[in-house]
């Protein structure tokens, strides 16, 4: 009876056939492909050569995928196996002809017209075929190769190259699956796979979808980095891609602005797309991420408008957000070289002014930027600032001309859009070249008066648009370092505002008129009456008496004369001068507006003089904030606010009438109060409402409908009331445990998900306060069991019942680390927080949130006091006695063998090291019935995974690998020999 073979002496022979008479044989090209320095290239030509020469192909196949699959079995990215994976794409598709010219193309499809397209190549067709019979396999390490192979060999395939259509659906099936694989590794490769199966004007891809739900739900940043490089834009993608512009990992974030700058026209964007994107971008966390904005997105966007910086800010509307056209113009000039600068500056006149004519948005936004870019360089700056602002004087009366020229609306004429549309145009024009004197040289006396009565000037003139007068106040107020006398010129402005001069006209009485005419007619007749007596007394030669009549005559003539005087001037009416008070909400407005900039210019230790007092508080503040009007309500309240910010006296006489309106007043108004309370209690404390409280009766309580009501409360109101708390618990004022619990919740409340604000706030101060100092850190772990209580009883109807438990657990555990604070504290949180949960357990081992605490305890960093740790161990074993859940348990006994003395962790480690050892020695034993065991089949997604043991130190581990790098030539030639 003759032995039968086996199997490896089957291939052993076979291939001792094939390569009788040739150099090289499939195992030494496998051999020498895991040599980086080897020419690839020759190997494949060599390799090929041979198989060219060989009729029947079937040995070849087997032998090749037999050999590949020592290196498909291999999880690690070993740069041995790396060069094979590499080598088999490699020469899997030189059997691809090479890429056609069109005219071969066209050729090409004449004759496919007329006969059946050729199959794929023989060994192309069976590479893939092997692959995809092999990607359920039960090894992810096979699952990670067969993706990472397919995509190889689809990536090395010339651009216009064509597979059977049977082969296309066989892969993309495939793919699909393996993107939804347990292991992040072999979900990357397949997503990278499926690169070339996209179709993107099919609104129904399978590939773009799968790619679209990974990236809005894969929790691995890699995958979804993965699924970015490589998806295709479009309309339909567009939305995702930049959605990933604010994912949670940075690389993401990152690779995402990469991708929309190298892929995306900026025509393709909204406008609201480009502003968030730089809004996003340039405020980043991540200076890397920052980086790629002003070194990628920018100047993509800048190439594709030739270059042309105000086409750039046209796309953004600079009109609904300067600021971010500011920050944008600002990364611009960074990166341009400075001879450069003034090379693209607007086009400026003889007198370094933009012709009025020419004025748009955009290229003010642009010359303002240039200047203060040019400013923020100091000394370096001033000469190239001379070249692009004019003198102080010149500017003023360049700002006066254009300021007056900008037209009032009637209620009317408001109504009308287009109008109304241009006013707004030229306010914002306006509000740029204000913003333009801060740039100014006004160290020059002449210069800065003429600055100073223009600003004045504008301010006082009812013609001032009322959206700048804050602007107007602020650059007024910086010319004036002196805070007295800040308050003289406001006031003197103020005063011009609310009592302007009007010159009224006298009525001319009309009784005195005709008196006064009664009196002349009288005066003429008895003149005429005298002259005929004369007359008469002359001829008559009576001498003496008519001597008499002249002096009369004369005298009568006199009064005459002074008659028709005063009928003169009563036909004058007479001017005065008079002030007339304006009460109107533009007018109350407009001074308020610059009395709130006065207040929030002056330093903080400056007194208000009591006569100052009462000027601005009782005669403008206090009315106004009776007043009907919204607006004038709301800024009196800011100015109150403001104003008792400077004297504590002040402040204790208005806290009750702030807290009244924090409660009853419109939610804008209610908002300002707050504000304004929250200002005074960081600056003067709690004790503020204590000495109030003594003095002053309290505000009234609301009643329970009221209570009811608020518990509605807009959002706006409740983002400003827990950004007040977060400030009053950061800078110490408040220390309180339950309000902290509060903020938490409110964090993870799905109501607050839409609060951008509020989130971002919270984020931030969770952070900051906890590293901030232990004690912050006591009052967060103080906080871990009312938290927890009020999640695990909320009511099912309540949005609490939403959030995820572990998520709130995981936070408060980080945020009370002990290697996370700034300042290292020898005393440990994570102790206190141990023994809380493990009384709490021991209250009731059978509560369902045991087993939440049971996980959270192994993820702790404890102290290493021995007093500490014997306590809790003798805590833990008396849970282990008591409980009963198995879960609960295995986390309970891990958490007891972390409190072991050193000495039994010696042990333990040395046991792990013979261990790892007897692990690698049986390894080479066991490596043929590995390789079939990872190649059979699994059930595809959830793959199970193997039976637990006992896992050596990572320390233990890395030492021994160390020692031996993988090669897989012992493997093969192991086999080999045993064969």
């Amino acid at each position: 009876m003759e032995k039968t073979p086996a199997p490896g002496d089957v291939l052993k022979d076979k291939a001792a056939k094939m390569t009788a008479d040739n150099e090289i044989d499939i195992k030494e090209a496998f051999q020498r492909a895991q040599k980086g320095h080897n020419n690839k290239a020759k190997l494949v030509a060599s390799l090929k050569s041979r198989y060219n020469k060989l009729e029947d192909k079937t040995l070849f196949h087997e032998e090749f995928v037999h050999y590949l699959k020592y290196a498909m079995i291999v999880y690690k990215r070993e740069p041995t196996v790396e060069n094979v994976i590499e080598f088999v794409a490699r020469f899997a598709t030189s059997f691809q002809s090479p890429p056609k010219t069109e005219e071969e193309e066209q050729q090409q499809q004449d004759e496919e017209e007329e006969e059946e397209v050729e199959d794929d190549h023989p060994f192309l067709s069976f590479i893939f075929n092997f692959l995809l019979e092999s990607h359920k396999a039960n090894s992810h390490a096979v699952r990670f190769r067969v993706c990472q192979l397919i995509n190889k060999l689809l990536g090395s395939m010339a651009e216009n190259a064509q597979i059977d259509d049977d082969l296309f659906d066989n892969i993309h099936q495939a793919m699909l699956i393996r993107v939804t694989d347990k292991f992040p590794n072999v979900r990357i490769q397949a997503a990278l796979a499926m690169t070339r199966l996209q179709q993107p004007r099919d609104t129904d891809c399978p590939t773009i979808n799968a790619y679209m739900l990974i990236l809005e739900n894969d929790t691995n940043a890699e995958v979804r980095r993965a699924v970015l490089s490589c998806i295709a834009m479009s309309p339909q993608t567009l939305p995702k891609v930049l959605k990933r512009t604010r994912d949670i990992k940075e690389n993401v974030r990152k690779l995402a602005y990469q991708v929309l700058a190298e892929k995306v026209h900026i025509k393709a964007f909204t406008i609201a797309q480009r502003v968030g994107l730089l809004q996003q971008g340039l405020h980043d966390n991540s200076e890397a991420v920052r980086d790629i904005v002003c070194s990628r997105l920018l100047p993509a966007w800048l190439r594709q408008l030739d270059g042309n910086v105000i086409k750039m800010l046209h796309r953004l509307d600079v009109e609904n957000c300067a600021d971010t056209a500011l920050e944008t113009l600002k990364a611009v000039f960074k990166s341009t070289p400075t001879e450069e600068l003034l090379q693209h500056r607007v086009e400026l006149d003889n007198r370094k002014l933009i012709p009025v004519d020419s004025l748009t948005c955009e290229s003010v936004l642009y010359w303002r930027a240039l200047c203060e870019f040019i400013k923020s360089k100091g000394d370096d700056g001033d000469e190239m600032l001379e070249q692009v602002l004019p003198d102080p004087a010149t500017y003023a009366d360049y700002l006066c001309g254009y300021l007056k020229a900008v037209p009032m609306l009637s209620e009317e004429q408001r109504a009308d859009f287009n109008q109304l549309e241009l006013v707004m145009t030229k306010e914002f024009i306006s509000q740029q070249l204000i913003h333009l004197i801060g740039c100014l040289d006004t160290n020059e006396e002449g210069g800065r008066k003429r600055v100073l009565a223009v600003l004045q000037e504008m301010l006082a003139l009812p013609q001032t648009p009322s959206s700048l007068v804050f602007l107007l106040t602020e650059k007024l107020l910086a010319l004036i370092p002196d805070d007295h006398r800040r308050i003289q010129t406001v006031a003197e402005i103020i005063s011009d505002v609310r009592e302007p001069i009007t010159g009224t006209s006298q009525p001319v009485d009309e009784k005195d008129i005709r008196r006064q005419q009664v009196q002349l007619a009288e005066v003429k007749v008895r003149i005429l009456e005298a002259k005929q007596t004369l007359e008469d007394c002359i001829a008559a030669q009576e001498f003496n008496r008519a001597a008499e009549l002249k002096d009369s005559i004369t005298d009568l003539e006199n009064h005459r004369n002074q008659i028709l005087q005063e009928i003169a001037e009563s036909n004058q009416p007479a001017d005065k001068e008079i002030r007339t008070e304006k009460n109107d909400p533009e007018t109350l407005l407009r001074c308020l507006t610059m009395c709130a900039e006065l207040l929030k210019q002056m330093s903080i230790k400056t007194r208000i003089g009591k006569q100052n007092v009462e000027v601005i508080i009782f005669l403008q503040i206090l009315p106004s904030i009776a007043n009907a009007h919204p607006a004038v309500r709301n800024m009196a309240v800011v100015c109150l606010g403001t104003c008792t910010l400077h004297s504590k006296e002040l402040a204790k006489t208005h806290m009750v009438l702030l807290l009244q309106i924090a409660q009853l007043d419109e939610v804008k108004i209610r908002i300002s109060a707050l504000r304004a309370i929250i200002d005074l209690l960081l600056l003067f404390g709690f004790q503020l409402l204590s000495e109030t409280a003594a003095t002053q009766a309290a505000p009234p309580s609301q009643s329970p409908d009221k209570q009811e009501d608020e518990a509605a409360v807009v959002s706006d109101l409740r983002t400003e009331a827990a950004e007040g708390l977060a400030k009053l618990m950061y800078t110490g004022r408040m220390s309180s445990t339950k309000m902290l619990s509060r903020l938490v919740l409110l964090w993870y409340n799905p109501v607050t998900e839409d609060d951008t604000r509020l989130r971002h706030c919270l984020g931030i101060f969770f952070q900051l306060y906890a590293r901030e100092s232990r004690a912050h850190q006591e009052v967060v772990e103080e906080s871990f069991l009312p938290t927890v209580w009020t999640l695990m009883n909320a009511p099912a109807t309540s949005p609490l019942a939403e959030v995820d438990i572990n998520n709130v657990v995981e936070l408060i555990v980080e945020l009370t680390r002990p290697s996370a604070l700034i300042k290292p504290s020898e005393v440990c949180v994570h102790d206190y927080l141990a023994v809380r949960m493990c009384g709490e357990m021991l209250k009731d081992p059978t509560a369902p949130e045991v087993r939440l605490y049971a996980k959270t305890l192994s993820n702790l960093e404890l102290s290493r006091d021995d007093t500490v740790r014997k306590d809790l161990q003798t805590l833990l074993q008396q849970l282990v006695e008591v409980v009963t859940d198995r879960v609960c348990l295995r986390a309970l006994e891990k958490m007891v063998s972390q409190l072991v003395d050193s000495k039994e962790q010696a042990e333990l480690l040395s046991a792990s090291c013979i261990f790892d050892g007897l692990t690698l020695f049986l390894r080479f034993n066991i490596v043929i019935s590995h390789i079939y065991l990872c190649f059979s089949d699994s059930d595809g997604e959830n793959v199970p995974e193997s039976v637990p043991v006992v896992r050596p130190s990572r320390r233990a581990k890395t030492a021994a690998l160390e020692k031996t790098k993988l090669d897989l030539n012992p493997l093969i030639n192991q086999e080999a020999n045993v064969s």
